[in-house]
């Protein structure tokens, strides 16, 4: 589904978001869902199908520059805070779960802390703070991106073959990953989005201010063998709710970086339980 929304500078574009193949209802519970760096919307394929064929209107999101969606890539947290921002306002949605991996998890916590009430529940999938890229692996997403891409598909995999829930039995969990970053990449001829969205997670500086300010319950949704982000790097953000007095929940799965595909089943029960009423 296509929504006209606006650059910075005013000229119009279109954001698409995927809605699970059911048609758009604002008058479900929305979920909105946002991908990492070097993704787009089709990381969320299990759990999107599944929320929208069970009472969930879901907008798994291309962010801006990425994919389907046109406009201009967002080169801060902020910046793609406020396209989610926007995409609601567009969508006629008035309050919304927020569901974010790994840079999308940064999102979702910067959106939440600014909309407050209208944010319902805030998931926050391979998440850390501060979400620091080694400068070896920034230098070469901005000059080697292959070379980086690979570098990360090691760290960020913790089996090869995919659970049978998620791609399919015999599917090549690396080789699909790689051909993911690869399109991603091509999609974008103007912005290095590689390097342009590990420098955003970098960057971004106020993730324990940000959460303060979340109105909303926080579920912490961790990879038991996460390289990437390591479940310990997500604690000052859970030490952070719980010292502002938030109903916040961690729940760790199996495997690595992709939870949602390397762990898709325990993902998936876990929003489940969460956005439950």
């Amino acid at each position: 589904m296509n929504f006209t929304l606006k650059n910075p500078d005013g000229t119009p574009y279109q954001a698409y978001a995927y809605t699970g193949g059911k048609p758009f209802d604002s008058a479900q519970p929305t979920v909105v869902m946002i991908h990492g760096v070097l993704c787009d919307h089709s990381v969320w394929i299990l759990q999107s199908r599944y929320l929208a064929h069970h009472g969930f209107n879901v907008l798994a999101v291309d962010l801006p520059g990425h994919c389907k969606s046109g406009g201009t890539a967002p080169q801060s947290v902020e910046a793609a805070a406020q396209f989610i921002a926007d995409l609601l306002q567009a969508a006629g949605v008035n309050q919304a779960a927020l569901v974010g991996h790994s840079w999308g998890s940064l999102i979702a916590l910067e959106t939440a802390s600014q909309l407050k009430q209208r944010i319902t529940h805030l998931a926050l999938v391979g998440t850390a703070f501060p979400m620091k890229v080694s400068p070896a692996l920034l230098q070469a997403a901005r000059d080697e991106p292959m070379k980086a891409l690979k570098m990360i598909n090691v760290f960020s995999r913790a089996t090869l073959a995919a659970p049978p829930s998620a791609l399919g039995p015999g599917t090549w969990v690396y080789g699909a990953s790689m051909a993911l970053g690869r399109r991603v990449l091509a999609s974008n001829t103007e912005v290095n989005l590689f390097y342009q969205g590990f420098l955003a997670c970098d960057s971004y500086s106020h993730g324990l201010e940000a959460m303060t300010q979340v109105t909303c319950p926080v579920l912490f949704l961790l990879g038991a063998n996460d390289q990437m982000t390591t479940p310990r790097a997500a604690q000052s953000l859970i030490d952070q709710a719980q010292a502002s007095g938030k109903k916040f929940s961690v729940v760790t799965v199996p495997m690595g970086h992709h939870q949602m595909s390397e762990s898709p089943e325990e993902t998936l029960s876990a929003l489940k339980n969460f956005l439950s009423p």
